[in-house]
Protein backbone atom coordinates (compact mmCIF):
# COMPACT_ATOMS: atom_id res chain seq x y z
CA UNK A 1 0.00 0.00 0.00
CA UNK A 2 1.44 3.47 -0.83
CA UNK A 3 1.87 6.14 1.44
CA UNK A 4 -0.60 8.08 -0.96
CA UNK A 5 -3.44 6.06 -0.48
CA UNK A 6 -3.26 6.07 3.30
CA UNK A 7 -4.02 10.33 2.93
CA UNK A 8 -7.73 10.63 3.98
CA UNK A 9 -9.42 13.72 2.96
CA UNK A 10 -9.74 16.48 5.58
CA UNK A 11 -11.43 19.50 6.22
CA UNK A 12 -12.15 21.98 8.50
CA UNK A 13 -15.11 24.61 8.60
CA UNK A 14 -14.22 28.66 9.96
CA UNK A 15 -16.85 31.15 10.93
CA UNK A 16 -15.72 34.89 11.76
CA UNK A 17 -18.88 37.14 13.00
CA UNK A 18 -18.23 40.71 12.15
CA UNK A 19 -20.19 44.11 13.21
CA UNK A 20 -21.55 44.15 9.98
CA UNK A 21 -21.99 42.66 6.41
CA UNK A 22 -20.48 44.91 4.83
CA UNK A 23 -16.78 44.23 7.22
CA UNK A 24 -17.59 40.44 6.37
CA UNK A 25 -17.58 41.07 2.25
CA UNK A 26 -14.62 42.99 2.65
CA UNK A 27 -12.89 40.59 4.31
CA UNK A 28 -14.20 37.76 1.64
CA UNK A 29 -12.92 40.13 -0.81
CA UNK A 30 -9.34 40.56 0.81
CA UNK A 31 -8.64 36.79 1.38
CA UNK A 32 -9.86 35.44 -2.39
CA UNK A 33 -7.77 32.76 -3.82
CA UNK A 34 -5.59 34.17 -7.01
CA UNK A 35 -5.24 30.78 -7.99
CA UNK A 36 -8.91 28.69 -7.34
CA UNK A 37 -6.85 25.82 -9.26
CA UNK A 38 -5.12 24.36 -6.72
CA UNK A 39 -4.18 20.84 -6.62
CA UNK A 40 -5.95 18.73 -3.20
CA UNK A 41 -7.02 22.24 -1.75
CA UNK A 42 -10.30 23.77 -1.92
CA UNK A 43 -11.38 26.82 -0.32
CA UNK A 44 -15.21 27.80 -0.65
CA UNK A 45 -16.05 30.69 1.82
CA UNK A 46 -19.21 33.18 1.34
CA UNK A 47 -21.18 35.38 3.57
CA UNK A 48 -24.18 35.23 5.56
CA UNK A 49 -25.59 38.19 7.12
CA UNK A 50 -22.16 39.46 8.86
CA UNK A 51 -20.87 35.65 9.40
CA UNK A 52 -17.87 34.81 6.88
CA UNK A 53 -18.25 31.02 6.54
CA UNK A 54 -15.18 29.07 5.18
CA UNK A 55 -14.83 25.96 4.41
CA UNK A 56 -11.39 23.71 3.37
CA UNK A 57 -11.03 20.66 2.19
CA UNK A 58 -7.37 19.16 1.11
CA UNK A 59 -6.53 15.33 0.37
CA UNK A 60 -2.46 15.82 1.63
CA UNK A 61 -3.30 15.71 4.89
CA UNK A 62 -3.66 17.30 8.05
CA UNK A 63 -0.27 19.35 8.18
CA UNK A 64 -1.09 20.45 4.50
CA UNK A 65 -4.63 21.65 5.83
CA UNK A 66 -3.07 23.14 9.22
CA UNK A 67 -0.67 24.89 6.89
CA UNK A 68 -3.21 26.28 4.80
CA UNK A 69 -5.58 27.45 8.09
CA UNK A 70 -2.07 29.12 9.20
CA UNK A 71 -1.74 31.59 6.00
CA UNK A 72 -5.43 31.73 5.56
CA UNK A 73 -5.59 33.28 9.23
CA UNK A 74 -2.82 35.54 8.64
CA UNK A 75 -4.86 37.09 5.33
CA UNK A 76 -7.48 37.16 7.60
CA UNK A 77 -5.75 39.28 10.21
CA UNK A 78 -3.77 41.52 7.67
CA UNK A 79 -7.43 42.80 6.02
CA UNK A 80 -8.54 42.85 9.53
CA UNK A 81 -6.03 45.39 10.39
CA UNK A 82 -5.97 47.22 7.16
CA UNK A 83 -9.72 47.69 7.39
CA UNK A 84 -8.92 48.77 10.94
CA UNK A 85 -6.86 51.67 10.03
CA UNK A 86 -9.07 52.80 7.00
CA UNK A 87 -11.97 53.59 8.75
CA UNK A 88 -9.49 55.54 11.99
Amino acid sequence: MSESSLIAEVSAKVSLKYRDQATAQSILEAIAPDNTEAQAISIRAHVEDATLLITVNCTRGVGSLLSTLDDLISCIQSAEKALEHIRN
